[in-house]
Order: C-alpha cells, then sequence, then structure tokens
C-alpha cells in the first residue's frame, strides 16, 4: 500500500465502510501490478513490452556452454570480487591524487569552508600566432566546391554508390552515369532538405524519377550504413586523419529538429522549438567522421540510447572510450559499457555537487583525510555479487545482438520498482562514476581531452545545419522510418564532406609546404575538416535576361498530378 494511500484505507476501516475499504485495497493491488509489469518483476507471456526481462537474453539453457565465451570476449572474471580488486586500485591511485590536491589548497580542486569540492573551470586553451597563422594560410588555398562535386569526386574513390542497390534487388534500367546522376539528386535531395518538387527544379531531373530512387535506392538503412561505412573506412586510412584521433574515442550529441506538421515521434520541446520536434543522434570519432545515426524521441533520454550505435559500429573505427554530456550518462549505462569492454567518460555539469561512493566502510579510507570523507554514499556491493553471473550475461547478450542496450535499459527503468537485475546494475554504476569523477578532478589532460572531443561533435552538428538548410531546417517526414532513412542521407552527406575538405586540406598543406613553409602536427591538429566556409551546397542560378524577355510571358501553369 503506497504510503499517501494509507489514510483513505484507515478511514474507510474505521467508518465500517466494507464496500470502499474493499475497494481501496482493489486499487493498491492494481497500482501494484501495475508498478510489478513496468519493472520486470510480473511479465506477460508473449508481449513485447510487457514480456520476460530473461527473454531478451541468452536463453538459460545456452547460457552454461557460452559463459566461457562470453567472460573471453568481454574479459570479465569469473566473480565480481576480482573485478572490485581493480575498481579497489584505481580508488586507491585517483584517492591519493586528489588527497594530494586538497592539501595543497591552491590548485583547481580544493574544499571551502563547508568541506565541499570546488572544482575550478578550465581555462581556453592558448594557441600561438604562429600556428593561427599557418592555419589560416592553409584554409586560404582551399577551392570552393560545389557540394554535387564533392559527392562525384569521392564516390569515385569509395565506390559508395555501389552499396546503394535497389531494395528489390534489379538493376538499373538508366545508362550508369545517368543512374549515378540520378542517384546524388536523390541524395542531395533528402540531405538538403530540398525535397523532390524542387530538386526537380534545381536539376531538369523529373520528381517521379527522384521519387522512384528515394523509393528503392535510399530507404534502406543496412544499405545506407553500407554506403557510410565505406566512406568512414576511407577517411580513417588519410594521414591527416591519424593526427587528429586514432579512431579509439567518440562522442555523441543531439540534434533537436523541428517539425513541419504532426508525427508521432514527434514532441513538444520549447527549449528547442514551439511546436513539435524530432531529436537526430548521432555519434562522432575522434577523426571527425560520424559513425553512427538515430533518431529518437526528443523527451527521451539521451543515455538510453548512447551504446546502440557503439555495439552496431560496421566501420573499421576501433572505439575503446566513448564521451558525452550530462544527459547522455546514466548509472546503468556506465554499468553495460564496462560490461562490454568500454569506457564512458561523460562530462557531467556540476560534478563536484553530485554524490560519491565507496565500496568499503568509511575505516578503509582513513588514510585519506581529506578525500576519504568526500565518500559519503556505500555501494551494496552484495546485490553486485548475487547478480554477477546474470550482468555477464546482460553483457553477453548485448555483445552478440540478442537485445540493444536502449531497450534493455528502458525495459529495467520503467518503474519506480527496481527488478534485481535494475538494481545491480544501478549499484554497480554508482561505483564507476565514482571511479570517473575522481579522475576528473585528479586529471586536467583527461578533462581537456574529453572537452576537444565533445567539441568536435558540435562542430559537426554546425555543418550539419549548413548542408540541411532547405525549408528552415524543418523535419517534413512523418513516419519514423522516412525521418531515419533522411537522417542517414544527412549522415554520409556530411561525412563525404569531410572526406573531401581533408584531401583539399592535404593538397593545400603539401602546396603550402612546396612554397617553403612549415607545417607541423600542431597546426593540422588545430584545424578541423568540419570547415564549411568552402562548401557551395546552394546550387547555382542560371540568369537567362535575353530567353526571359523573349518569351514573352509568364511561365505556364503546371499540371497536377491525378491523385
Amino acid at each position: 500500500v503506497p504510503a499517501r494511500w494509507e489514510p483513505y484505507l484507515a478511514a474507510a476501516q474505521a467508518a465500517g465502510d466494507e464496500s470502499a475499504y474493499r475497494h481501496y485495497w482493489e486499487l493498491c493491488t492494481l497500482y501494484a501490478l501495475q508498478g510489478a509489469l513496468r519493472s520486470g518483476e510480473v511479465w506477460v507471456e508473449g508481449s513485447r513490452r510487457y514480456g520476460d526481462v530473461a527473454s531478451y537474453l541468452i536463453p538459460p539453457e545456452d547460457w552454461p556452454q557460452r559463459r566461457a565465451e562470453v567472460a573471453e570476449l568481454c574479459r570479465l572474471p569469473a566473480t565480481f570480487a576480482e573485478r572490485l580488486a581493480g575498481i579497489d586500485a584505481d580508488f586507491e591511485r585517483y584517492l591519493a591524487a586528489l588527497e594530494a590536491l586538497l592539501a595543497d589548497g591552491n590548485g583547481p580542486v580544493r574544499l571551502n569552508d563547508d568541506a565541499e569540492l570546488q572544482l575550478t573551470p578550465l581555462a581556453a586553451e592558448v594557441v600561438s600566432l604562429e600556428v593561427t597563422s599557418t592555419k589560416a594560410a592553409i584554409l586560404a588555398r582551399l577551392p570552393m566546391v560545389p557540394l554535387a562535386e564533392a559527392i562525384i569526386e569521392v564516390d569515385r574513390v569509395t565506390r559508395f554508390s555501389d552499396r546503394l542497390t535497389h531494395a528489390g534487388g534489379g538493376t538499373p534500367r538508366a545508362p550508369e552515369l545517368e543512374h549515378r546522376r540520378n542517384l546524388y539528386a536523390a541524395l542531395l535531395a533528402q540531405a538538403c532538405n530540398f525535397g523532390t518538387t524542387r530538386m526537380a527544379e534545381l536539376t531538369g531531373i523529373s520528381a517521379d524519377t527522384l521519387d522512384w530512387y528515394i523509393q528503392w535506392y535510399l530507404r534502406d538503412e543496412p544499405r545506407l550504413e553500407a554506403a557510410n561505412a565505406a566512406v568512414v573506412n576511407e577517411h580513417h586510412h588519410q594521414p591527416f586523419a591519424g593526427i587528429w584521433g586514432g579512431g579509439t574515442l567518440s562522442s555523441s550529441d543531439g540534434l533537436r529538429l523541428p517539425m513541419r506538421g504532426r508525427s508521432l515521434a514527434a514532441r513538444v520541446l520549447s527549449r528547442y522549438f514551439l511546436d513539435q520536434g524530432v531529436t537526430t543522434y548521432t555519434h562522432v570519432s575522434d577523426q571527425h567522421s560520424t559513425y553512427g545515426t538515430q533518431v529518437i524521441v526528443s523527451t527521451d533520454r539521451d543515455g538510453l540510447y548512447v551504446l546502440d550505435e557503439i555495439l552496431g559500429n560496421t566501420t573499421e573505427l576501433p572505439i575503446l572510450e566513448h564521451t558525452t554530456d550530462t544527459h547522455g550518462q546514466l548509472l546503468a549505462t556506465f554499468a553495460l559499457f564496462d560490461l562490454v569492454d568500454r569506457k564512458l567518460s561523460p562530462r557531467i555539469a556540476k560534478i563536484a555537487d553530485k554524490p560519491l561512493w565507496r565500496p568499503h566502510p568509511p575505516s578503509h579510507y582513513a588514510r585519506w583525510p581529506l578525500a576519504g570523507p568526500l565518500l559519503a554514499g556505500h555501494v551494496q556491493t552484495d546485490v553486485i555479487e548475487e547478480q554477477w553471473d546474470e550482468l555477464v550475461r546482460v553483457a553477453g547478450s548485448l555483445k552478440l545482438g540478442y537485445v540493444s542496450a536502449s531497450l534493455l535499459v528502458a525495459r529495467l527503468q520503467a518503474s519506480d520498482r527496481q527488478h534485481p537485475l535494475a538494481k545491480a546494475l544501478l549499484e554497480y554504476g554508482k561505483l564507476l562514476r565514482t571511479v570517473h569523477a575522481l579522475r576528473w578532478f585528479t586529471d586536467e589532460a583527461f578533462r581537456r581531452r574529453i572537452g576537444r572531443q565533445l567539441n568536435k561533435g558540435e562542430s559537426l552538428n554546425d555543418l550539419r545545419r549548413f548542408i540541411a538548410y532547405a525549408n528552415a531546417g524543418k523535419e517534413k517526414y512523418r513516419r519514423h522510418e522516412d525521418q531515419t532513412a533522411q537522417a542517414h542521407c544527412l549522415t554520409l552527406v556530411v561525412n563525404i564532406c569531410i572526406l573531401s575538405t581533408t584531401w583539399y586540406l592535404q593538397d593545400a598543406t603539401e602546396a603550402h609546404q612546396a612554397a617553403g613553409h612549415e607545417v607541423g602536427d600542431e597546426v593540422i591538429a588545430n584545424i578541423s575538416p568540419g570547415h564549411f566556409e568552402a562548401l557551395n551546397p546552394y546550387g547555382t542560378h542560371n540568369i537567362d535576361v535575353a530567353a526571359v524577355l523573349g518569351r514573352g510571358q509568364r511561365r505556364p501553369l503546371r499540371t497536377p498530378r491525378s491523385p
């Protein structure tokens, strides 16, 4: 019986109203059943939404044979005690470093008069005048590249269009060059948000042809992902990409898009738009390439989806560590990242005010008199230990594709009542987030590296807005499948721009060096291939004065299509 309902039962019992007393009990029973259904303690056979949580995982009869394989694949020990020993080593290392900083009292981390932790924000990185001037000189050499020309040049090398095959298995009816022209025009219509009618006016290709290409060539998500992977892999092999990063770190961020009309996946989010809108959630590597794209409901927490694209990564990028902002992290996602042998390193707003947890009694941390008392919360390690085998089973289910992380986390966190597995994930996440916070406090280089990566993702959001400029950047599709296909088309064109700009940056750098100037890696590291001032997505205008005046009349009206 919920505490706020107890007075109703007491009043009905005191008044001798048996009917009301029984109805209150019935309501309490239904309310408890609702919570149990949402949490997974009670399930409905055959239901997708309210099925048994265990049905999402590796079947129990197969688990004994797969346990050793999963433990090796995820590099997980046989018992939680072994994993806790590694976590304790991290605690000791970072607590010792934090203790030294707090004892100094003049560093970026210190205690105020109320013994509360304070963290000074990082100062802006200073870039030397020589690096700035060399960067400007290289960027000045970049030619203005029409967007269609960039697509053609990239496809000549990567042949990404070969992955965009007919959804029904058919072969192109048009000659090859005409087929590619139509495919590129349809891709631009989707990425730039023109729509087929306006693209037909710009290119001279009929709107029916463009609609047909979008329907049969640009709607299949796996084919679009394969085409995108071809571009990302080519960029991964470029010399400059290795200077920007090793492809092991990535970040994710959501781009909120207003909606034109209404959609089942859209929500009103007044912070970003007055009407309904959706969110495009993208994963960006430290080499500036985008390897994952999802369209999600704007009111959903980003942290539900942060692991999906990492586990579903089909590119050659060896992603090992991932960063997000505050909305991209949950205690459960900290645990899931660790279970699948990845590291979550988010930038959490006001992290100094967040609670810190410890796995042992306070006396265990007495050797750090300043840092030890900051660990005010206690983690129930016995809960994790009891569920360790199930947690390893969850890791294997995620790695082997039995279930997506977003579905599992949403299912476990659907109610205030906690499933035992959800409780274990929560307690495990408390440990890992505390380790992350202690490292954040003590490692300035770590904080700067995470900040630089998040800035890369933000800069690519600017490039996305620059390309998808038509119709005020409003999402025009109502169905989630169509929205996802358009988002993948935009990601493909963004990666094409990144690869094209990288090529021209390499050419401009070689030309600058040939002119007798020295260009170091520090200069290249400060140049982003997301630079879009040398891209032209707007097309050309044919201003034929004589033809318009010679026509002597206005344009004829269009013949409307048959309903």
